[in-house]
């Protein structure tokens, strides 16, 4: 495996860890009805790499599952970062 590929791994890695957290520590403030982080950060940390997290943030903690544009956005990232991993991994990056 390349340097290149292991830093993107580690980059993804990274990523969906903070959105699986940014997640459950949106719901954990909508349950204590305090200061939320805004959705636009939220659908942006599935764009920049945490698409996994995002979507397992989503249905493990039951946040935001009813907003269709959440479970759309997600859906797309996860099949968009699969598709460049699959990608660089024939090409050998």
């Amino acid at each position: 495996m390349s340097e290149l590929m292991r830093l993107l791994l580690i980059y993804l890695a990274l990523m969906n860890l903070a959105s699986f957290a940014m997640y459950g520590a949106d719901k954990a403030k909508a349950i204590r009805n305090s200061w939320r982080i805004p959705e636009n950060a939220l659908l942006m940390s599935a764009v920049l790499g945490g698409a996994y997290g995002a979507y397992l943030g989503m249905n493990f903690f039951h946040h935001k599952t009813k907003h269709t544009y959440f479970r759309i956005t997600n859906a797309v990232c996860v099949v968009l970062w699969t598709g460049l991993l699959v990608w660089c991994l024939l090409k050998g990056v």
